[in-house]
């Protein structure tokens, strides 16, 4: 209902279509093309753990990231996260039984882009996705456990060099969210969640900032990939 009102206050239209009404009307939600698969960056980063995303970075999946994460269209959380979760659930098949709780961890943005967007957009995917998952009968939540260092550049129109040397040793865990998490005291599958996989160099750095207070991610999931990921090259 809330949507609805908002939908008609607003003026808002559909993103892929145009159609006034919701900004992703239930046609062109069901016509996404959702197929869950690897999505191997090329070059690989160093020991990158499988890489899924729901569909490829393009259309009307491009126009719904880019009007969720740059233009505050935060209805749109709800779509990109219920394709978050496409591409988690497809990880954890891929990885076999799922037999503790999985824990969801977001990729951050920068406090200085969080401040200028308003809103945090991988995190707020993130908890759409676990609260998705939940309502299929897994244990899952989204845990933010990572943070940026000062002096992060932004990675957009970075190519892939520039990237993972911009990347190198920018993300760390916050002992908050540890302790928080510790004080569970159970074994836990680790999923780094993103928007968008890129060159996988974000991915890598929040996998080694996790593996470095003892977390060793299961896999990384994504809401979609740039087409040249597909199909994949696995790594030998």
């Amino acid at each position: 209902m809330l949507d609805a009102v908002r939908d008609l206050v607003l003026g808002s239209s559909c993103l892929g279509c145009g159609r006034a009404g919701r900004l992703l009307c239930d046609l062109c939600g069901e016509g996404l093309d959702v197929v869950p698969a690897p999505a191997w960056p090329t070059p690989i980063p160093s020991g990158l753990v499988s890489p899924w995303a729901a569909t490829s970075y393009d259309g009307t999946v491009r126009d719904l990231v880019i009007g969720h994460k740059e233009h505050h269209l935060l209805a749109l959380a709800r779509p990109l996260g219920s394709l978050l979760a496409a591409a988690v659930r497809a990880a954890l098949d891929d990885a076999g039984p799922v037999r503790a709780p999985v824990v969801l961890v977001p990729v951050p943005s920068r406090p200085s882009t969080v401040r200028q967007r308003g809103h945090a957009p991988t995190t707020s995917l993130t908890r759409v996705a676990a609260a998705h998952l939940r309502r299929l009968g897994l244990e899952a939540v989204c845990e933010p456990l990572l943070r940026t260092r000062p002096g992060l550049a932004d990675q957009s129109g970075l190519d892939a060099g520039a990237r993972a040397a911009n990347l190198g040793g920018a993300l760390r865990c916050d002992a908050r969210a540890l302790r928080r998490l510790a004080r569970a005291g159970r074994a836990v599958h680790v999923i780094v969640c993103d928007d968008v996989l890129t060159t996988g160099a974000t991915a890598a750095e929040a996998q080694r900032a996790l593996r470095a207070v003892g977390l060793a991610p299961l896999a990384v999931a994504a809401v979609a990939a740039t087409r040249r990921r597909f199909p994949p090259e696995v790594p030998r």
